[in-house]
């Protein structure tokens, strides 16, 4: 029988071109397999590019675009990374807006790799332990965060991981916390 840890539950997989490949079909593919409802949210609509390191990788079709997404339907997020997924992601204002209705309700968020940079901007990571790809260190400490270089860090709801060899860690701490529900 299949695992229905997550039945009911309805999850945004938020992300643009430029993701990375396993960091959004790993997640995805965990959620689902636990029973949860998983939406891709984009700002753009059809498919959107995934990257496998420097390597262009396969395209992922979008759910539902961010420009009609209503972040109250959904229980918790995860945030792939990818250099220029977040990084695009950080430009726009529906994006951020989006990403702070899950702060601000305290309901659970995942961020992987350069996933984490999408927080900053929605003011989330002040006071938080948190991980992420080593390049984001700075930018992570100077926005108020404590950085630590383990495959998963779990904080109040936030669970962050380092890069794809940290997917099982972090997949098995994203299913636990979201779960658990708002924090």
């Amino acid at each position: 029988m299949p695992d229905q840890t997550l039945a009911g539950r309805k999850v945004a997989v938020l992300a643009t071109d430029g993701f990375e490949q396993s960091e959004l079909e790993k997640p995805v593919e965990a959620l689902k397999a636990a029973g949860a409802q998983v939406e891709v949210v984009s700002p753009k609509p059809g498919q959107i590019q995934g990257w496998e390191h420097h390597d262009k990788g396969r395209t992922v079709l979008v759910d539902r675009e961010l420009a009609s997404a209503d972040a109250g339907v959904y229980d918790a997020i995860v945030l792939p990374g990818g250099v220029m997924n977040p990084d695009a992601l950080r430009l726009e204002p529906k994006a951020i807006d989006f990403i702070k209705h899950f702060v601000t309700e305290k309901k659970p968020i995942a961020a992987i790799c350069h996933g984490p940079w999408t927080l900053i901007n929605a003011g989330a990571v002040e006071g938080k332990e948190m991980t992420s790809w080593p390049s984001l260190e700075a930018d992570l400490e100077n926005a108020g965060a404590r950085w630590v270089d383990r495959e998963v860090v779990v904080d109040n709801g936030l669970v962050t991981s380092r890069k794809p060899d940290d997917l099982p860690a972090f997949c098995a701490k994203m299913i636990e916390e979201f779960a658990e529900g708002r924090h």
